[in-house]
C-alpha cells in the first residue's frame, strides 16, 4: 500500500500543500510509491556526500501572460472606499498565506495553494488597456485603487514594469489613484507620486503585519522586511506622499498582539492613517491557514483555530459586508476597542483631504494618434 507524502513547507514559499482548486473534477493527492524517500531518510553513506541532506530549493515562479480585454474592475461592496480598481498580476508571489485573493486562482484552473505564488499571470497591455478605457466617451473619474487583489509591487514588478507603466498613465491624464502594498519597490516610482501628490492626486497605504523579521518571513515569506517597510513609511511621508499604515491581517495569537506597537513604529515613520483588518479564511483558504499551522506552530493550531472561530460566529468566516473585515464577538470587540484607543491617542485618522478628481484630461485612446491642435 503506497503511503500519502506529509506535507512540508517549501523554502521560500508561503502554502504547505497544492491541493486542486474547487471547480476542479478531480483531486491530486501526493503519494510515496517506494521509488524514493524523503530527504531526511537518505544516508550519507548511501548517497555519497552530505551534501545530499541539503534542503531542497522551492518551486520555481513562473509567469505568463495574462489576455484580458480591460484593465479596470468594478465593484459596488459597501464595505469598501472605492468602486474601482485595478490589479497589474493575478497570483502573488508574496506567498502570504492569509491573502483572500488566493481563491481566485481556482477561476483560472489552479490551485489556491502554491500554484498562487509560483504561477503568476501578468498584465503587459495593462496600460494600453487603462488608456483605452479612460478615453471612453462619458468615463467619470473616482480614485483607481491600486493592490485590492493581489500587490503591483511583488518582485516580478522590479523587472516587468507593468505598474510603472500604469502609473505613467495616471501621471498623464492626471487621474487620482490609492496605493496598497507590502513592498519598498513603491520607492521606484517616487518620480511620479512625490508630484501627483502635490496635486492632491494620490495616497499610499504600507501594509506591516509584525515587527519580527522571523515571525515575518513566516507569514509572507517574499515580501520585504519590516524595516524596509517602515523606510518606505518613513520615505515617502518625507517626500510628500500621504502614506499610512494597514496592519492586515490581525491574526489571533499569532500577530495581534503587536497591533499597537505596528501603530507606534508606523506613526514614527510619519504616518497619519491606519487601518487594520481581522483574519478572512474564506473557501480553500480555510485549509491552507490550518496546514500553515500545523507546519508552523502546531502548539498553538488549536487555540488559533478557536479564536478565530470566536470572531466569527462558530465558524472559520463570515462573508457579510461590514463584518467580513472586522468580525464579530467578544474577541473582535477587543480588538476594535484596542485599535480606536491606539487611534486616539496617536491623532491617526483625523481628517484628510479628499483626492481630487476635478483635474482628470481624458487621453487619446491610441497614444500614437496626434493631436489637431
Amino acid at each position: 500500500m503506497v503511503d500519502l507524502i506529509p506535507q512540508r513547507p517549501k523554502k521560500g514559499r508561503g502554502a504547505v500543500s497544492n491541493a486542486s482548486g474547487r471547480y476542479e473534477p478531480f483531486t491530486r493527492v501526493a503519494i510515496d510509491d517506494g521509488w524514493g524517500a524523503a530527504p531526511e531518510t537518505f544516508s550519507p553513506d548511501a548517497m555519497g556526500s552530505p551534501d545530499n541532506l541539503a534542503e531542497p530549493p522551492g518551486p520555481p515562479t513562473e509567469v505568463t501572460w495574462d489576455a484580458s480585454r480591460t484593465i479596470i474592475t468594478r465593484n459596488s461592496s459597501p464595505d469598501v472606499p472605492f468602486d474601482r480598481s485595478i490589479n497589474p498580476y493575478r497570483g502573488c508571489e508574496h506567498g502570504c498565506i492569509y491573502c483572500f485573493a488566493r481563491p481566485s486562482h481556482a477561476w483560472l484552473g489552479y490551485s489556491p495553494g502554491l500554484d498562487f505564488e509560483t504561477k503568476l499571470l501578468a498584465k503587459p497591455e495593462a496600460a494600453a488597456l487603462l488608456r483605452k478605457e479612460l478615453a471612453r466617451k462619458g468615463y467619470k473619474p473616482e480614485p483607481i485603487a491600486l493592490g485590492t487583489n493581489t500587490d503591483p509591487y511583488q518582485p516580478i514588478e522590479r523587472r516587468l514594469k507593468i505598474t510603472r507603466a500604469i502609473l505613467e498613465v495616471l501621471r498623464e491624464t492626471r487621474h487620482p489613484f490609492t496605493i496598497v502594498t507590502k513592498s519598498n519597490l513603491v520607492l521606484r516610482d517616487l518620480d511620479i507620486l512625490a508630484p501627483m501628490a502635490r496635486e492632491g492626486l494620490v495616497r499610499v497605504m504600507v501594509s506591516l503585519t509584525t515587527l519580527d523579521r522571523r515571525l515575518s518571513r513566516v507569514m509572507e515569506p517574499r515580501a520585504p522586511t519590516p524595516e524596509r517597510r517602515l523606510e518606505a513609511l518613513r520615505t515617502l511621508n518625507a517626500a510628500g506622499v500621504p502614506a499610512g499604515v494597514m496592519t492586515a491581517p490581525m491574526i489571533p495569537a499569532i500577530n495581534d498582539m503587536e497591533l499597537e506597537s505596528l501603530l507606534d513604529a508606523a506613526v514614527r515613520a510619519g504616518a497619519r492613517h491606519g487601518g487594520y483588518v481581522l483574519l478572512r479564511l474564506p473557501l480553500e483558504i480555510k485549509n491552507l491557514f490550518a496546514e500553515w499551522l500545523e507546519a508552523h506552530f502546531p502548539e498553538r493550531k488549536a487555540k488559533v483555530l478557536n479564536l478565530v472561530r470566536d470572531t466569527r460566529e462558530g465558524g472559520l468566516n463570515q462573508s457579510e459586508f461590514g463584518l467580513r473585515q472586522r468580525g464579530s464577538g467578544v474577541y473582535a470587540e477587543l480588538l476594535a476597542k484596542r485599535f480606536k484607543q491606539a487611534e486616539r491617542r496617536l491623532g491617526l485618522n483625523r481628517g484628510g483631504a479628499r483626492l481630487d478628481t476635478s483635474q482628470f484630461e481624458a487621453p487619446r485612446a491610441d497614444e500614437r494618434q496626434m493631436s489637431l491642435l
